[in-house]
Formats: C-alpha cells, structure tokens, sequence
C-alpha cells in the first residue's frame, strides 16, 4: 500500500457518494454525523455496515462519507457502493469477498418517466365501456 486514503465514489437512484477510507481507529461519518444520526433507521445503518462486516475491517478502518442527492433510501445504497469499492481499492485481495456479495455491483433501477396520455409511469386513466 503505497496510498495511506483511498477514495471511491457510488451512485443509487439519484443519490452520488464519495468515500475515503484510510486504516484507523473506527471512525465512521456520513456529511458529518454518524450513521445511525444521519441514516435514522437501523436497516439503513446495517446496509451501510456490510461491505466491513464482510471483509472484516469493522472498527479497523476511519471512513468519511460525503453524500448528496436523493432520499435516505438511495443515499444509503450509494455509501455501500462506495465503502465496498474503497476498500477493494485498499486491499484486492477482498475484492472477490465483495464481488461475491454483489457489493461492487451498481444498482441500475431508476424512476421509470412519466408517459404522455396517463397519470404515472404506468398507471392508466380509467376505462369506460359506455
């Protein structure tokens, strides 16, 4: 390891996320507060938590996130994304770990758009015989 950081980006729905991890005493901030403060829900926070719990760094690695965009939901997903691919950059040798648990995958689902002749993406007017 040549780096003492390294930084990776992760992107969910609408939501964009820069992570730099570096080897340390555990501190973990997402825009400045901890997970559990800035995520709210526990299902959220463990989201986040599983690229380490997989690869066994929780606690062993200092991680500031900075995230924008989106909901909590997305904002979330896109933090995993870039914690799992930071720390594939730190060690490759986690990367089939992560690769395994489809960590490194970027999600594709997206709102689908709005058509034209209807009230929502595939919601229909209501249909009237006579």
């Amino acid at each position: 390891m040549t780096e003492t950081s390294f930084a990776a980006t992760g992107r969910r729905k609408e939501s964009v996320a820069r992570a730099v991890i570096k080897v340390g005493g555990g501190i973990f901030s997402i825009n400045d507060k901890s997970p559990k403060e800035y995520l709210k829900r526990d299902v959220l926070v463990d989201q986040v938590n599983l690229p380490m719990q997989h690869t066994e760094t929780y606690g062993k690695l200092d991680i500031i996130c900075q995230v924008k965009g989106g909901g909590l939901t997305g904002q979330a997903g896109a933090v995993r994304l870039a914690i799992a691919r930071a720390i594939s950059k730190l060690d490759p040798d986690l990367q089939p770990v992560l690769r395994k648990k489809g960590l490194l995958t970027r999600d594709p689902r997206a709102v689908e758009r709005k058509k034209y002749g209807q009230p929502k993406a595939r919601k229909r007017y209501q249909y009237s015989k006579r």
